[in-house]
């Protein structure tokens, strides 16, 4: 169904696609946090899912992230944010549902608030003040010259740092999302708070809601992978079906 995906910069991104139903003309688009890739194993196991349901998903690397090309250095939000349209472009003719995690999630949330091809917006632990999460997690590391978590291959960039705290939060964006919207959050995430979540719902419209997994921490690890996964797909394949009816 899909080609190659390249960006505005020419970088090819890697994806998975899982078939699912090949009548469907819907399709589940995944996109994961910082320092992350497409093949974070929660991630997975809900593109399986929802492809086992019939619905097709498409799980994907952010550029620099995972075997996508560019530099991992290069990686922001705004730039992910484009990467994000790209995909959305070869999936012309469907009706998509984005899922965005941890930093994924503000990409989701700046880009369906202005995007009308995205019509399902699904927050997994997003982060919502990406402003406080650079200073809490990476507030004492020296940019260019650091790494994000002490890992070698994340470099912390300057440029990474400018352009959360130029967003600062993404709470304003979420009065223009009019989408069906579900936010998932642990409540034992030490990452990004549960409390990003509550705050963003509280400005977002009727459309949204917030599921709170107990004991789930910000990968949503061990039995939290299938409870969340429950959850997602059950709500995904509701909300598509009825788009369905209204058509």
């Amino acid at each position: 169904m899909v080609g190659e995906i390249r960006n505005v910069h020419g970088e090819n991104l890697d994806y998975a696609f899982h078939e699912g139903d090949s009548e469907s003309k819907s399709v589940v688009v995944l996109g994961h946090g910082v320092t992350g890739n497409k093949d974070r194993p929660f991630i997975v196991e809900l593109a399986k899912a929802l492809a086992a349901t019939g619905i097709p998903a498409l799980r994907f690397s952010f550029s620099g992230n995972g075997a996508s090309e560019g530099k991992f250095i290069d990686s922001t939000i705004s730039k992910e944010v484009d990467d994000l349209g790209a995909v959305l472009g070869v999936l012309e003719g469907y009706a998509v549902c984005y899922v965005g995690h941890s930093m994924g999630g503000a990409v989701g949330v700046l880009r369906a608030g202005s995007d009308s091809r995205i019509q399902l917006l699904v927050s997994l632990a997003g982060m919502v003040h990406t402003r406080a999460f650079a200073q809490r997690e990476f507030g004492d590391v020296t940019p260019d010259a650091g790494f994000m978590w002490d890992d070698p291959d994340c470099p912390l960039s300057q440029a990474y740092m400018d352009d959360l705290g130029e967003i600062d939060s993404v709470v304003s964006s979420a009065s223009r999302i009019t989408v069906p919207w579900l936010l998932v959050h642990g409540d034992e995430d030490d990452v990004v708070p549960i409390g990003d979540s509550h705050d963003i719902l509280t400005e977002s419209n009727d459309s949204a809601q917030l599921i709170t997994l107990d004991g789930a921490d910000h990968v949503f690890s061990d039995e939290s992978t299938s409870i969340m996964v429950q959850e997602v797909v059950a709500w995904i394949k509701t909300r598509f079906s009825n788009l369905t009816a209204q058509r």
